[in-house]
């Protein structure tokens, strides 16, 4: 532990979780805010439906720019790209702020047009991330792709807390509203209003974005941040060979050159684990946990979000880089995963549904279920870098395949079959 804080600089450290910051902010922001979207959008609580395909078409930028890379190398900088992709983003947040919920006329109906195209620009940013600003975290030290991922979490944290502040979550009240003539009362239920309104949520995750747009700034452009380069050589096409002083130097665990069986088998894992982790956990949370009670919605969800930094935060003393251990971890998610699928498939009267024992299980395996996987995806992110070449490359663009097929595949799910089933809401 005493070498972990010793061999490092925290300024680099705290300039890579602000570039961290900057990958999904906008669009876990714009799912936390649906509360208060769909309030005011046409398409009511079918909006969620709309906006998580405009954020597939955000997949269209890791493809265009792992074209440009695979076939004219040289026509792309890197640097000036992540700066490209960020103002992309922070642009996108500052005018979500003032259109958001401007309509348009498709067809007959109106919709939310100007929200679904600034979704779009939005998920471009996060989109690109994966297989940009993660490959550009291999020319520093090891330690530092670690920091990079507690930014990455606190895309989704910071969101939150500010939804909590703005006061959206809030389970609300039952007031009596009126008895009818044969005595039946009948009860509302009703929510004070948020303490900011949409518009300054969106312009906190402008201010965010120009953090992680500063932060990027300052360590591609300071002396102090490039003295914690690798020993790397990064040729055309993003291929980074590492050189054995690096790999000496920064890496506590040894980790050694994968078989091509084992580096297809990372590959298909972080595939696997992104179908879930980023496709389908965040659609079907509420079908699993909402049936055991507000606060054991609302619980799961909180705590999930703060696991994920967490889990990174850990890696910075706790590191590992044991395939052995990674497919142990991987086993465990694959039973918690199992478990919240099943309580989501039988909601809305899961096992144990109403009975306090039941909303702690589905909290605490929601809680370890992000913790594990978020663990787990460094640890495959850290094997994967000691192969230099293109890994960090292909980690992000299996992961974004990985999340698009999840995606496309649980709004099917949801929506045309009746797998999944709302648990009452009200009084």
């Amino acid at each position: 532990m005493g070498s972990a804080l010793r061999n490092r600089s925290w300024v680099v450290d705290l300039l890579a979780i602000f570039f961290g910051i900057g990958t999904w902010l906008g669009v876990n922001g714009t799912f936390i805010q649906l509360p208060l979207l769909v309030d005011e959008a046409p398409e009511g609580w079918s909006l969620p439906s709309y906006l998580s395909l405009m954020v597939q078409i955000g997949n269209l930028g890791p493809l265009l720019y792992t074209a440009i890379q695979k076939y004219s190398p040289k026509k792309l900088n890197d640097g000036w790209t992540i700066h490209g992709v960020l103002l992309v983003g922070a642009t996108s947040c500052l005018l979500t702020a003032f259109f958001y919920n401007r309509t348009a006329p498709v067809g007959d109906t109106d919709h939310s047009l100007a929200l679904f195209v600034l979704t779009c620009f939005t998920a471009l940013n996060a989109c690109t991330s994966s297989v940009l600003f993660m490959p550009y975290m291999g020319r520093f030290k090891e330690q530092y792709m670690v920091t990079y991922f507690i930014g990455e979490g606190l895309s989704g944290l910071l969101p939150s807390v500010t939804a909590l502040v703005q006061g959206i979550g809030e389970s609300g009240d039952c007031i009596l509203v009126n008895v009818t003539e044969a005595g039946e009362q009948i009860y509302e239920l009703q929510k004070s209003p948020p303490r900011f309104d949409t518009r300054v949520f969106f312009l906190i995750l402008f201010g965010l974005m120009v953090l992680s747009y500063v932060g990027y700034t300052l360590l591609n452009a300071l002396p102090l941040a490039r003295r914690e380069y690798a020993q790397v050589t990064v040729s055309e096409g993003n291929k980074y060979v590492y050189g054995e002083a690096d790999r000496d130097a920064n890496q506590p665990a040894q980790v050694e050159k994968l078989t091509k069986g084992q580096y297809t088998y990372m590959l298909l894992l972080i595939g696997a684990i992104s179908l879930f982790s980023n496709g389908m956990f965040g659609s079907i949370q509420s079908y699993s946990s909402a049936p055991y009670g507000a606060k054991a919605y609302h619980l799961s969800a909180t705590l999930s979000v703060i696991a994920n930094p967490v889990a990174c935060f850990m890696a910075m003393f706790l590191h590992f880089t044991s395939l052995r251990l990674i497919t142990v971890l991987s086993i465990l998610a694959g039973l918690l995963t199992s478990f919240v699928f099943t309580t989501a498939a039988l909601s809305p009267v899961p096992p144990l549904h109403d009975q306090t024992i039941g909303a702690v299980l589905v909290v605490t395996a929601w809680t370890l279920l992000v913790g594990i996987v978020s663990y787990t995806k460094l640890g495959i992110t850290t094997v994967m870098r000691a192969q230099g070449g293109q890994s960090l490359v292909w980690v992000g663009s299996i992961t974004q395949l990985g999340s698009a097929i999840g995606s496309v595949a649980i709004f099917f799910a949801i929506n045309y079959s009746s797998l999944f089933q709302d648990a009452p809401s009200g009084c």
